[in-house]
This record gives structure tokens, sequence and C-alpha cells, in this order.
């Protein structure tokens, strides 16, 4: 299918990516999890996981995308599922951020962990319905949609390791020297 062959580089190197990142926030989650501060299991299910599932989603993109579709239908139904899981899991993440007492969230928090996630995902569901008429120009909103996923989980994964480094540790440093 031409809509499809046409962004092919587009999403190997976007799932490429996606993938890549993934091992890497796992290695850090890793790290970090060497002296997990307390109550760290909610604020990591706010603030980390939807980092990966991020990630997760825009490499499902990609391989949903490469897949050789003989039609666009499937394809389109498909963005819109994930587009609409998207959103549950965006507000999934406001009940976590909300629920969780270790950390204080600020605006960037709200707008890199709740706001741009859902406006990527609600991107998506609106492509994946656009595709069955327009698929072409649907593309471009899938494209946008994924670019702001990686990003965001981009942004996100240094977030969660800047505020470990500069923050958590600096206060277990300041404690111990006491």
């Amino acid at each position: 299918m031409s809509e499809l062959a046409q962004w092919d580089s587009f999403y190997v190197i976007v799932g490429t990516s996606a993938g890549a990142l993934i091992g890497l926030q796992f290695v850090v989650m890793t790290l970090i999890a060497e002296a997990p501060a307390p109550r760290a299991a909610d604020a990591g299910a706010a603030f980390g996981t939807p980092t990966v599932v991020h990630f997760g989603a825009v490499l499902l993109l990609a391989a949903l995308l490469r897949a050789p579709w003989r039609t666009m239908t499937a394809p389109a139904v498909l963005l819109g599922l994930l587009g609409l899981a998207g959103l549950a899991y965006a507000a999934i993440t406001v009940r976590r951020m909300r629920s969780q007492a270790i950390y204080q969230p600020e605006f960037e928090d709200w707008l890199f962990h709740a706001l741009l996630p859902a406006a990527a995902y609600a991107l998506l569901a609106l492509s994946g319905v656009a595709a069955m008429v327009h698929p072409h120009e649907a593309m471009f909103g899938v494209g946008a949609a994924a670019l702001l996923l990686l990003f965001v989980a981009i942004h996100n994964a240094w977030d969660t390791v800047a505020y470990q480094v500069f923050v958590v540790r600096t206060r277990e440093r300041d404690t111990d020297q006491r």
C-alpha cells in the first residue's frame, strides 16, 4: 500500500529509537532501584512506568505500520484503538500522579506526563479515523503523534534520572553527612 510504503524509513528510524530507549530506561531504573526512596513505587507508577509505555507505543506503531497490509482498514482501526487505549492510560497516569505522595508535581510534570501524552494519543485516535477517508494526510498525524510520544518519553526519562541524581541523591548525601 503506497500510503504506508512512503513512511517506511520514518518508522524504521522511530521504531529503532524507541526500542533502544526502552532498553536504556530499564538499565537506568535498575540503577535507581539500588537505593529506592520510601514509597518510590507509587512515584514510579506515576512517572517511570508511563515513560516505558510511551516508548512501547511508539515501537508498536512502527511495527504496525511496517506490516504488509493490503488495505488501510486494519491499520486504521488499530491506530484508533491504540489512541483510545493511550487516552485511557493517560487518565490512569493522572490518577496515579494525584495519589502518590512522594513528590508534588509541578506544571512541567503535568505537561509532560499528562497533557502532551493525552494530546498525542488523541491525535493518534483521530488519525486512525481519518485514515479511512484520507490515508495520506492521516499518516502525518500518526507521524506527529509518534514523534511527540518519543520526545515526551525522552524528556520524562531524562527528568527521572535528573531528579534521582540531583535531588534524591543530594538529600541522601546531606543526610549521611549530618
